[in-house]
């Protein structure tokens, strides 16, 4: 009797969990889009649960968006190992540079649809600074020790250019504008050994290989 108790008690967690995941990546998507529909309600109508459904899992708005920012981080992080085992260290590094972009927009979403509490978010910022650096540190010391990149430019000025590129006026598509400024600026990255014409070439095989 008791054995029946608990497996039926383990279902509503196995359904909690899946819901929960289900809001996280409704939340990123919505806000990364933005518009009329970003925002709690938006979340969960887009997730085929109830508003309520929502605040059992995120009872703030503040909760909400750490959960979302540090997942976004979680799997930025994931994604420097799994590249940095693959390919060419540059082709690596710009990946990943994409992929903080499509980060950067969902942030920027849940800013103004969410607008957390002043400095609450403060000790998260500074912990996912640390390690984003720490990825794109790996990333590009693999690149120099290549001989793809040169080496006189530090993770941070790498961090500060691409927010650079992607907190410059807005404006519609600004996420694929940064994206070619970005690809823009890694070319320029390059080694003297290392030709233009060899990157577009790495990039085009990571094109095909993807919609394969």
């Amino acid at each position: 009797m008791r054995q029946v108790s608990d497996t039926a008690n383990r279902k509503p967690r196995a359904d909690s969990l899946r819901n929960r995941e289900r809001l996280l990546v409704t939340a990123r998507d919505v806000f990364s889009a933005g518009g009329p529909d970003a925002s709690l309600e938006g979340v969960a109508r887009a997730a085929g649960v109830g508003i309520g459904t929502l605040y059992r899992h995120f009872p703030t708005r503040e909760a909400l968006f750490q959960a979302v920012y540090r997942r976004e981080v979680d799997q930025l992080v994931d994604l420097a190992v799994t590249l940095a085992a693959e390919g060419s260290p540059l082709e690596a590094l710009r990946r990943w540079l994409h992929a903080f972009i499509g980060m950067v927009a969902t942030k920027k979403g849940m800013l103004a649809a969410l607008a957390p509490a002043a400095g609450s978010s403060n000790e998260l910022y500074a912990d996912s600074t640390v390690r984003l650096t720490r990825s794109i540190n790996d990333l590009m010391a693999k690149a120099v020790a290549a001989g793809q990149i040169r080496g006189d430019i530090t993770p941070e000025d790498m961090m500060r250019a691409v927010i650079g590129m992607c907190y410059a006026p807005e404006q519609p598509g600004w996420q694929h504008a940064a994206v070619r400024l970005v690809d823009v600026f890694v070319d320029g990255l390059r080694s003297r050994h290392e030709s233009p014409a060899s990157g577009v070439a790495s990039r085009k095989s990571q094109s095909r290989k993807s919609k394969d």
